[in-house]
């Protein structure tokens, strides 16, 4: 019932070579033919519409946040290993 990956490889590899008797066919030739002649898509207004900002400072901020925690952690076991020391 389970296959391996190995197994489910092998079947694909088999599809694709044509070796399980289905029929199998290619498009890809046909497809970079039709998107070589076709203009390029102009995405200006998308990207000009999204703001990044917010999104940028709230990263920015959490990273700061982790490398306070960072700091403490280390200062404290600093701390704590110089009274032990004493």
């Amino acid at each position: 019932m389970y296959q391996s990956f190995k197994e489910k490889a092998n079947r694909v590899a088999d599809v694709i070579c044509g070796k399980t008797g289905q029929v199998v066919g290619t498009v890809g030739g046909s497809l970079v033919a039709g998107s070589a002649s076709a203009a390029p898509v102009d995405l200006t207004t998308l990207t000009a519409a999204v703001d990044f900002s917010t999104a940028t400072t709230a990263i920015l901020a959490t990273a700061a946040i982790m490398v306070g925690v960072y700091v403490a952690w280390k200062a404290a076991k600093m701390v704590i290993a110089a009274v032990k020391g004493l």
